[in-house]
């Protein structure tokens, strides 16, 4: 589970220098704050060591200035997806983030805009996990759930799954995401990280359920146009737009658009 940094009764200890810093210090605007009580960005001048990423600049905020700065962390990594938030208005992981490869001028550090503030740094991501549990899970053919067998499955029919796994679920691109972000389509839209799943599993040569009328539906499929902004921010670099949303696009477009699958399905009903 993640990490979340929460209020300590000690006192904030004197700011020190690294032992091994550089000798310069980066001015940091970090957003503090609650829903019912926002305080805005605060300033904190933070002394600069060789290698430092955001999340490490946030623990010396922590440790040295402001004990109850919350921030939601877990691996330092990059692979648990939990320190996601905004710097300088970009969608990025913390620990991922080098302070020398920024800009020059204050580093603003604020909540992913998306999801609704807890405080500080961590939003209340949970609405994902809502949205997770209406996908229709993996789901086999009879025959293949009743087999004692080991599955076998050739390689090229299920090396293109591969890239969707990767996803560690950092929510970045649903931050990014316009329908969510700028509309807030939240129970409209499942968004991109999962049309990633359900393209996993709607690709998955042993699964035999069919979603197209989901993410079409219930999912708003159609809402997404394909900007690429989910593509450009996945820290796994999942080919989200290309790879996942458009094939997902094409199958519901062959389902209900198909005047060959339309007389098809006509004829069926006969």
């Amino acid at each position: 589970m993640a990490t979340v940094t929460e209020p300590t009764t000690a006192a904030p200890q004197p700011a020190q220098v690294p032992e091994h810093g550089t000798g310069e210090t980066v001015d940091f605007h970090v957003f503090r704050g609650t829903p019912e009580a926002p305080s805005g960005d605060k300033a904190y001048q933070v002394p600069m060591v060789p290698g430092m990423v955001v999340l490490d600049a946030m623990h010396w905020i922590q440790k040295h200035v402001d004990t109850d700065l919350a921030v939601r962390w877990n691996c330092k990594a990059a692979k648990c997806g939990s320190c996601s938030a905004e710097v300088n208005g970009h969608p990025v992981l913390l620990c991922k983030t080098r302070v020398d490869e920024m800009p020059a001028g204050p580093i603003t550090v604020r909540p992913m805009k998306t999801f609704p503030l807890i405080k500080d740094l961590v939003t209340d991501v949970s609405g994902n996990f809502a949205v997770n549990q209406k996908i229709t899970p993996f789901t086999p053919s009879a025959a293949d759930a009743a087999s004692p067998e080991p599955w076998r499955i050739k390689e090229p029919d299920i090396e293109r799954l591969y890239e969707f796994r990767k996803c560690i679920e950092c929510f970045l691109c649903q931050d990014v995401c316009h329908v969510l972000r700028t509309h807030d389509l939240h129970e409209r839209f499942y968004g991109p990280r999962f049309f990633v799943r359900v393209a996993g599993l709607e690709m998955h040569p042993k699964d035999v359920a069919d979603r197209r009328d989901l993410v079409r539906e219930d999912g708003g499929l159609g809402y997404c146009n394909i900007t690429k902004c989910c593509t450009e921010v996945c820290p796994e670099h999942i080919h989200i737009t290309d790879n996942a949303i458009i094939p997902m696009k094409e199958r519901v477009v062959d389902r209900h658009w198909d005047p060959i699958a339309w007389v098809g399905r006509m004829l069926g009903r006969k």
